[in-house]
């Protein structure tokens, strides 16, 4: 401690920091367009904490796909979504 480096022990291949309940881990993606292995923020139980962009790109996608599951249902039903206004 203090001026010192101490040998961290990973979890998983995660470094856990339990006072902010918070952990780094590695992940092999693309980021920029730049496709490697990045260190990244995780939570505690190694699940991504996603960037901005990703978590804007996880919101369209989840809508899309809202969006093709109540035309499929309103067609289920007779009704044609692409004739609505």
């Amino acid at each position: 401690m203090g001026d010192r480096y101490q040998r961290a022990e990973l979890n998983e291949g995660r470094l856990l920091l339990p006072d902010i309940e918070i952990s780094l881990g590695l992940w092999q993606g693309s980021f920029n367009s730049v496709n490697r292995l990045w260190l990244r923020w995780m939570t505690p139980e190694g699940d991504l904490i996603l960037t901005p962009e990703e978590k804007a790109k996880q919101r369209a996608t989840n809508a899309e796909q809202r969006a093709e599951r109540l035309a499929a249902k309103l067609r289920e039903l007779g009704i044609d979504p692409d004739q609505l206004s």
